[in-house]
């Protein structure tokens, strides 16, 4: 194995396609925050709704990423559209979750108290809720990236973008030249893009969630 051969002259390839991957994570978790919290908004004051939600986030964690993004692939053709939507639903379950049960947790006086100033519900929900329960919802943010930057390697299977393309390339070349280090590199580099996204998000929880909530 020359890895060092495989290197020379690649660095711009290596480069786009870790911006390609890390770009695909970061948009479609933000996709999943946006779902998930609208989604537990709804539910979480009833046990009904939030028992349905939590246990249909739970089945959706069983479900094949080859198998759904087949089905995708039906529906969407190759490229961008089958690899977003399958990542966004995967970035969906663990963000819903922590955001039902962090909500759930939040101490009733608090919510009484805000209620007790004449605060309409959706404030008492943005000010009061949401800031208690942003350290759990930040928790399965971070648990939703890690899971992202893992499955965001199968989208190669349909074109998409990301250092997929450069694992698969070199596993379905294994034995060629350049196939094991392909798929080295490629490997090292998803590793990296999610060190770095959970480092950025552990710095985001330190400047967003308050002391007294730590």
């Amino acid at each position: 194995m020359d890895l060092r051969r495989f290197l020379d002259g690649r660095g711009g390839q290596l480069g786009f396609l870790t911006y390609q991957h890390a770009s695909l994570v970061i948009q479609c978790v933000v996709i999943g925050v946006v779902i998930a919290l609208a989604i537990a908004a709804l539910v979480y004051r009833s046990r009904a709704g939030a028992a349905f939600a939590t246990a249909v986030a739970s089945v959706g964690m069983t479900v094949p990423s080859l198998a759904l993004l087949a089905l995708l692939l039906i529906v969407f053709g190759l490229g961008v559209t089958p690899s977003v939507t399958m990542l966004a639903f995967y970035a969906t379950l663990p963000i819903l979750t922590s955001a039902i049960v962090g909500l759930q947790a939040v101490p009733p006086a608090l919510v009484e108290a805000a209620r007790g100033l004449g605060m309409p519900r959706w404030r008492v929900l943005a000010t009061v809720e949401l800031p208690n329960a942003w350290p759990v919802i930040l928790t399965g943010i971070r648990v939703s990236t890690q899971l992202v930057v893992g499955v965001a390697t199968v989208v190669a299977y349909v074109l998409g973008p990301g250092l997929g393309s450069l694992i698969f390339s070199g596993l379905a070349r294994l034995g060629g030249a350049g196939a094991l280090e392909s798929a080295l590199v490629g490997t090292v580099l998803v590793v990296a893009v999610a060190l770095v996204l959970d480092g950025l998000l552990v710095l985001l929880g330190r400047l967003t969630v308050s002391k007294g909530l730590r």
